[in-house]
């Protein structure tokens, strides 16, 4: 989308930006898992929900639903997602799926992009504006640098299809600030607050709404001394990376009997609480 076409629609509105219903699709990073809130539906944040929470300043009919479920791949995504947040009419977005594929040991990144062009043509119906993201360089992780070959192809796969559908492209790659295991949770996999933060603003950035984020608020966690480090990856290994192999062997995932947090597209506010019932 041209950005200085954004800028005139919203002058042209007197709004702060053009869209009223946004839909966030995807898995667990969508979800938030990694940014925990107890307070909020699903007991996680995440950076969808920030984003939310921005572009529901100054807009009073503003609409936000977040049909995303951990641990599910781009067919799963497209079978049970799509056609709901279809049915809430948005006028925005946002869509990352296949993360999950291209961990998966075997897959061709080739054919995981095919489906989310296949996705991306269905959610185009309706014209509504639509964020793709594309996958973090996973270079500076020592659990994931060796599919970082694997990643790239991918995300030329995917600015292939933003391209071709007019997509706004949340670039993840180039967000070096993200390269950093301070903005990721314990599981190594996950954002942490900061890093859910951190994207909210990239994406805030990618819609050319102005905002209020600063970088760095929360505070990174410190680094960590190499006997810590080695320590971590004992636990690391024990908590995580055991039972997520465990499930791929079972055929299970996370996202088993896990329900979207906000699968209605409904009033949001500046502090992520919906209103009570009166």
């Amino acid at each position: 989308m041209d950005v200085n076409a954004s800028d005139e629609i919203v002058e042209i509105a007197g709004r702060p930006h053009p869209w009223t219903r946004y839909v966030a699709i995807g898995d667990s990073f969508t979800e938030g898992i990694g940014d925990p809130e107890p307070s909020l539906p699903d007991g996680h944040r995440g950076w969808a929900d920030r984003v939310a929470e921005v572009l529901a300043q100054g807009v009073d009919d503003f609409a936000y639903a977040n049909l995303a479920v951990r641990g599910k791949l781009i067919k799963q995504i497209a079978a049970d997602q799509i056609e709901p947040a279809l049915e809430l009419q948005p006028d925005l977005i946002t869509i990352s799926a296949g993360g999950n594929d291209v961990l998966r040991p075997g897959t061709d990144p080739d054919v995981i992009a095919q489906k989310v062009d296949d996705a991306i043509a269905r959610l185009s119906r309706d014209g509504a504006t639509i964020v793709l993201f594309t996958g973090v360089d996973v270079g500076f992780s020592p659990v994931l640098r060796t599919i970082r070959g694997k990643v790239a192809i991918y995300n030329e796969n995917l600015r292939k299809v933003a391209a071709k559908y007019d997509c706004i492209v949340a670039d993840q790659w180039a967000l070096t600030e993200i390269q950093d295991s301070r903005m990721w949770s314990s599981d190594r996999l996950h954002l942490n607050p900061l890093g859910h933060h951190t994207v909210a603003r990239m994406v805030l950035d990618a819609l050319a709404v102005r905002n209020d984020l600063q970088p760095l608020r929360p505070e990174p966690v410190p680094q960590t001394t190499w006997r810590q480090a080695r320590t971590e990856d004992l636990v690391w290994a024990r908590q995580y990376f055991v039972p997520w192999v465990l499930r791929r062997l079972r055929h299970q995932s996370s996202g088993d009997f896990i329900t979207a947090k906000r699968p209605l597209a409904e009033k949001y506010f500046r502090d992520g609480q919906l209103p009570t019932a009166e």
